[in-house]
C-alpha cells in the first residue's frame, strides 16, 4: 500500500501547488475564452477532468480541481451545480481507471493483474460516457437550470 499512499500525496502535493500558483486559473481563463456554447462549456469541463487525471494522476485531484474553478462559469450561464457535477462524475471520475499513472489505473491494474492499456478497449462505459456528455451537452439534453437552492 505504500507505493499508493506515495503517489495520492505526490499527487495532492502536485495540484496543491498548481492551484496555488494561479496556474490553473490562468488556464481556465484561456479556456473560458473560447466558450460560447453550453456544449463548449460541458467540453471544456470534460475536457479538464481528463487532463487533470493524466497531468495530477489522482482521481480525488481530478474532480475538485475543475470542480472549483469551473463552478463559477456554471453559475453565470445560469446551469445547476447538479449539471457540473454529473459532468465531472462522466470524465474525471471515470476516466481515471483509463490512466496507467493514476492511482486508479494503478490500482486496477495491480488488482487484475491485467495492464491498463490491455483492459482500456474493454471498458466502453468508460470510453463512451464522456463522449455522451459532450453530446448531451451540445443538444441541451438534461440540462437543468439553476435553482434557488443551488445559490
Amino acid at each position: 500500500m505504500l507505493n499508493t499512499i506515495f503517489l495520492i500525496l505526490t499527487a495532492m502535493t502536485f495540484g496543491g501547488l498548481l492551484d496555488s500558483t494561479g496556474i490553473l486559473r490562468q488556464l481556465l481563463d484561456l479556456v473560458l475564452k473560447g466558450v460560447k456554447r453550453t456544449g463548449d462549456l460541458i467540453l471544456a469541463t470534460v475536457g479538464g477532468g481528463i487532463i487533470t487525471n493524466i497531468l495530477a494522476a489522482d482521481q480525488f485531484l481530478a474532480i475538485t480541481l475543475p470542480g472549483r474553478l469551473f463552478i463559477s462559469a456554471y453559475d453565470d450561464r445560469g446551469l445547476s451545480r447538479l449539471s457540473l457535477s454529473r459532468t465531472l462524475e462522466d470524465s474525471a471520475t471515470l476516466t481515471s481507471v483509463l490512466v496507467p499513472w493514476n492511482t486508479c489505473g494503478a490500482f486496477m491494474a495491480a488488482t487484475l493483474g491485467v495492464a491498463t492499456f490491455t483492459y482500456a478497449p474493454y471498458a466502453l462505459f468508460n470510453l463512451i460516457c464522456p463522449v455522451l456528455a459532450v453530446l448531451f451537452g451540445y443538444l441541451m439534453i438534461a440540462q437543468p437550470q439553476q435553482t434557488a437552492v443551488n445559490s
